[in-house]
């Protein structure tokens, strides 16, 4: 059961450790002991295999408190949580304890998806998956960059060209970090989400044919119907977890900040109450189509689609604007680092260009209300 109490606990311990995480660009470890201890970990897997039985509306609200207090403890969690859907729609038949091991905490787990290959095209992996001759391994190929808790991921769940050989055939494949084939290429440095250890890694590993999800090609189909709706809600609550944690800090800021010369606060002035108003409508606005989407996605209609293209892209470009806004308000002190909207400025930068990028997702938006195919 989903307790209030739980989360505020893992929010705490990730509040706690943001700054420390964010300078030295260290994996967020004790927010992640936490999550791994309060059930949280399995939020949105069935109750039959020990997770909670939550659906999209609690998993945006965890995920969107989470990123308000770091956004890389929000962005492992979330990788996890993409994961551990996606193993619980195609269960890997010579992996029973996976789902269980991912729903209690014992297993955390990430996705390895993007390649330099193929770029944000996630759905197009250039990564190879041969069959033995006897068809009960696999040999797995992959050149993988962006992976989420790379290195710190108890299991991975990987993407090849299908060893079916057809172009355009995915499969998704479960591997284990114990997997003497799988390593991490370089440490993550980057502009923001310092701590979600995003590293390139390779594969070059035999596997059994019982670690792949699903029917042979499966994977393109998990791809789109499983990891993109939950991805998309979830990178959208980052988004909007950041930006929130902006506008909080900025209100706060603007009315404890003093103009001596004027003898008043900085939010009296009007210009800086306009640039707050089009914060909050901006952010409210968002937060209700993320709402509209997660209500779509539990129970899917007619517009289920455009929503998740469209919420990952819109939220992304919601939490550019109120991240600028806020530094704009703020000034020296957000720049200096005296607040953490400069911290959430550098995090939110990071959704858009995530894969799929906000560029990608409007285009298959423009495509899907105007009767294109996506693909």
């Amino acid at each position: 059961m989903l307790t209030t109490d739980a989360v505020k606990q893992v929010v705490d311990v990730a509040a706690g450790n943001a700054e420390q995480v964010d300078a030295d660009g260290a994996f967020p470890a004790a927010a992640i002991d936490a999550l791994q201890g309060s059930g949280l970990l399995g939020l949105i897997l069935p109750e039959a295999v020990g997770g909670l039985g939550a659906g999209p509306l609690e998993f945006i609200e965890v995920v969107r408190e989470l990123a308000a207090a770091c956004g890389s403890t929000a962005m492992v969690y979330l990788m996890h949580a993409a994961a551990a859907v996606t193993v619980a729609a195609a269960p890997p038949a010579g992996m029973p304890e996976l789902l269980s091991a991912m729903a209690s905490g014992k297993a955390l787990g990430t996705l390895a998806f993007s390649e330099r290959g193929s770029r944000s095209h996630f759905w197009a992996p250039v990564s190879t998956a041969a069959l033995s001759d006897n068809g009960e391994s696999v040999k797995l190929l992959a050149d993988k960059s962006w992976v989420t808790s790379a290195g710190h991921a108890d299991v991975y769940v990987v993407s090849a060209g299908s060893a079916s050989g057809i172009a355009g055939e995915v499969d998704l494949f479960a591997v284990p970090s114990s997997d003497s084939g799988l390593s991490v290429v370089a440490p993550f440095a980057g502009m923001g989400l310092r701590g979600n250890a995003s590293s390139p890694m390779t594969l070059d590993t035999t596997i059994p044919v019982t670690s792949r999800l699903g029917e042979q090609a499966a994977g393109f189909a998990l791809m789109m119907q499983t990891v993109l709706p939950w991805f998309n809600l979830g990178n959208a609550a980052v988004s909007l977890g950041l930006a929130g944690a902006a506008y909080a800090a900025t209100i706060a800021h603007t009315g404890s900040a003093r103009l001596e010369h004027l003898g008043e606060s900085l939010s009296g002035l009007p210009t800086i109450r306009a640039q707050i108003a089009r914060m909050g409508t901006t952010l409210t606005a968002q937060r209700a189509y993320l709402k509209l989407a997660a209500d779509s996605v539990s129970a899917p209609d007619d517009d289920t689609l455009t929503h998740v293209l469209g919420v990952k892209a819109a939220a992304n470009d919601a939490a550019l604007a109120i991240t600028e806004s806020a530094m704009r308000v703020c000034g020296g002190a957000a720049f200096s680092k005296h607040l953490p909207i400069e911290r959430a400025f550098r995090d939110a930068r990071a959704g858009a260009v995530m894969a799929p990028t906000a560029d990608v997702l409007y285009d298959f938006y423009g495509k899907a209300v105007t009767g294109i195919p996506l693909f």
